[in-house]
């Protein structure tokens, strides 16, 4: 029973990442790599709009009895995500980058999805 629920929320998750990576390239975005990940931790996207180099977390619900997906990203997250990101640019030789941190949050529920992008959610947090 709890390897069929995982893998129900595994493929949501999975699901919910290909959706956010659509829409990031029909919002402009470059998607460059997906599910990043280091000894730090994980990055779901890293893209590129415009001249920055962006750190996206992708927030999926499928209802909102547990409030938006974005209040999921705490501070613990955000701790992994930026130290996962500095690791990103100093293997990568991108330090100076203009850099940010965007969450992309997908609430899918009554049959219908929405899909938001939450431009500098977040300050590096380290």
């Amino acid at each position: 029973m709890f390897s069929v629920v995982l893998n129900l929320r595994q493929k949501f998750g999975k699901s919910g990442e290909d959706l956010a990576a659509r829409y990031l390239k029909k919002n402009g975005y470059q998607v460059l790599c997906r599910n990043y990940r280091s000894p730090f931790g994980e990055i779901d996207i890293i893209a590129r709009d415009a001249d920055t180099l962006v750190f996206v977390e992708v927030k999926s619900r499928r209802t909102a009895s547990y409030g938006h997906p974005k209040y999921a990203i705490t501070y613990a997250k955000q701790e992994k995500i930026s130290k996962t990101a500095l690791y990103y640019l100093k293997i990568n030789g991108q330090s100076n980058s203009k850099a940010r941190f965007d969450v992309v949050t997908i609430t899918a529920a009554n049959q219908k999805t929405s899909v938001e992008i939450i431009k500098n959610a977040f300050e590096l947090a380290y």
